[in-house]
This record gives C-alpha cells, structure tokens and sequence, in this order.
C-alpha cells in the first residue's frame, strides 16, 4: 500500500515529504493508521547528529492510532482498536524482558530499525527505509509490532493518547517506577519540556512537598507552575544549585531528575542532590558526553545516581494505567499538547521547538 511520510536521508537536513510504499504486516506485526505523532526531542537528536541511526529513517515514536490490519499469529488486537504506540516493544523471552526489564528488551536493542526478523516494511522503489523504534509515525500509516501496541480501554483523544506512547511514561514512570520518590519530599526537575513537565505531575501524584522546577527559559517555568511545579529557578539568571540549596534549607534536593540531557545538567543535578539523595538521569546526552562527578562527596554524603530509560515503564501494563490516570483528571494531558500540525508542517513543528516554544506539539493525521 501506500503512505504519505516523513523521511530522514541526511543528517543536519530537513525531513522529505513524499509517498512510501509499505509491506502487509508479517508474523506478530500489526497495521496501524495514525491518528497522531507527538514532536519530541528524541527525533531531533537523529536530525541533528547527536545520535546515530540507520538511513535513510522514517522517524517518529510518539504515536497513537486504529488497527487497521492484523499479521498471522496476532491473538490481542483486532482491526478498529484504538492503540498507543511503544517504541520499545519486549520480546517476552530474551533476559531482560524475563526479568521484568522490557523497557531495555535485548531483542529490540539488537534489532533497532529493524523489525523483529530484522527486515524492513517500508520503502520506495528498490529503496528499503529503517522504522524508528519499529514505530516510524512520522508517516500516516505503520507497521509495528503486536508488542508495540497498546490497546486503550476507552476512547482518547489522538494527540493525548500519543503522548502516553513516551513523554507520559518517560516522565512519571522515572518518578513512580525509577526513583521511587516519597510523599513529602523535596524534588528539583532541570529541564521543563514535554518529559520534564511530566517529570513534575508525577512528582505532584506522589505529594512531594516542595517540586522546584529549573529551567532557562521564563515562560517555560511559568508554564511548569500548570503542572504541579512549587517553585521555579532560572538557570540562566544565577547559579541554580545555590537556588534550589536556598528553596531546601541548604541541604539539597531529596530527588533530583536531569531531564534535558547534557553533561553540564547532569552535573548540576547532582551537585543539587542532597544527603542520601537520589539523583535519576532522564535526559539522553549526546554521544560521547562525560559528566563530572565528586567521587569523596557521593561517598560521604550517600548518594545515588541512576538512570532510567523510558521511565522504567512497562508498557502493556503501565499504559493503561496512565491512560486511566488521564481520564480521571489525575495528569493535566489538556493542557500539556499546546500546538497541532500536519505532516506537511513537521519542518516548521521542530523549528518550533528549536525556538523553544512551550508544552507540547503533535502531528494529527
């Protein structure tokens, strides 16, 4: 069949607009109709080089959409269900995934653009094209994984429903399932785009007591006081691991979160830690990036460092949950997606972002 898409041949290059050719799905994999595509800033890392994929890629791994075909062997979706999306299917058998890890799956590791046999779907003439996360939403249909699909109890709307397919889970699960933060203590959050903001609600789920949100952008601290932020601090004015020892009494955060992903914030959250503190890394650095770190003063003062990918979410089971959550009025998902593009616009969505407009942006189809 064919699909309009979005398609990265060269990095530092806009995306090219134009009609794929995309295979029936095979053994396990599923039709999707994408209902809509979430800006996020994981894609900008492959367009600009500060992470390495296969090319030329359709990318995009924010997504929701409709069941539009099943693959022999398909047993848990029908044609006509709403799906959320997850670029980080689990096999079920190899270690991780056994052990309860399928956020970091071997076999998707392994396989990346790839689908699980480690073929393609999508290409143009003789031109085979790589799937972001065997996702690829950047386009206005797909072929994913069973896996890879969410089904949502009730209906949601597309742009919020895409979200809970990485920004949602990436956020809160890094609060609820990662770091495990406790009610009454303090938070500090550096970086308040659309995963850091989810990093705050799900500090204000969890009744931390003071959620200080850190950023060098003004109106992106205004807008993180919509989510459940307490305090602000403008790293762009003074030293922000002096305001938030100031807003904690001097001692340092409880829990801190680096959700924007460079070596300097990385520092900064942790020199932000408190004593026997927590600091958990959201944010994916650039290739090759070393953070700094006091080896006397994580000893002596009994911190933690950990990271965590995709929240630590598990998301046949997290996602329903979270959509749940949605719909009871528990995550402010309304106000987090501010602007709608078409794929036609996806250029001018990620310029967008580059200016650093606030909250959230998505592709509807």
């Amino acid at each position: 069949m064919k699909t309009k898409a979005a398609v990265l041949y060269e990095v530092g290059q806009p995306l090219v607009i134009e009609e794929l050719e995309l295979d029936d799905p095979k053994d396990g994999e599923v039709l999707v109709k994408n209902g809509a595509a979430g800006i996020c800033r994981s894609d900008r890392h492959f367009m600009h080089g500060d992470a390495p994929i296969a090319l030329p890629v359709v990318l995009g791994h924010e997504g929701a959409g409709t069941v539009e075909k099943v693959g022999p062997g398909v047993t848990s979706l029908r044609p006509g269900q709403q799906v959320i999306l997850s670029f980080v299917p689990s096999c079920g058998r190899c270690k991780s995934c056994v052990e309860g890890h399928g956020n970091v799956c071997d076999s998707h590791g392994a396989t990346g653009p790839f689908m699980y046999d480690g073929t393609r779907r999508l290409h143009k003439g003789d031109q085979y094209i790589h799937h972001m996360g065997k996702v690829a939403c950047f386009s206005e249909y797909s072929v994913v994984p069973e896996a890879g699909c969410v089904p949502t109890a009730s209906p949601i709307p597309m742009d919020k429903a895409a979200m809970i397919g990485c920004c949602v889970p990436t956020g809160v699960g890094a609060v609820i399932y990662s770091a495990n933060v406790q009610p009454g203590s303090t938070v500090a959050v550096i970086g308040c785009g659309g995963v850091g903001l989810n990093v705050i609600m799900g500090a204000a789920l969890v009744n931390a007591s003071k959620i200080i949100a850190v950023d060098i952008r003004e109106s992106q601290l205004e807008f993180a006081m919509k989510f459940g932020a307490t305090h602000s601090v403008n790293a762009a004015d003074r030293d922000p691991v002096a305001q938030v020892k100031e807003l904690t009494d001097g001692r340092g955060a409880d829990y801190t979160f680096e959700v924007f992903g460079s070596a300097d914030t990385m520092k900064a959250a942790y020199d932000m830690t408190g004593k026997s503190g927590t600091m958990t890394v959201v944010g994916i650095a650039p290739v090759g990036a070393e953070a700094g770190i006091n080896a006397v003063d994580i000893v002596r003062n009994e911190k933690t460092i950990r990271g965590t990918y995709y929240g630590s979410a598990r998301s046949q089971t997290d996602f329903p949950k979270l959509a749940d959550m949605y719909l009871s009025g528990k995550l402010n998902l309304d106000d987090l997606v501010v602007r709608h593009y078409t794929l036609d616009q996806i250029n001018e969505a990620y310029g967008d972002m580059d200016k650093g407009e606030i909250g959230r942006g998505a592709i509807v189809y």
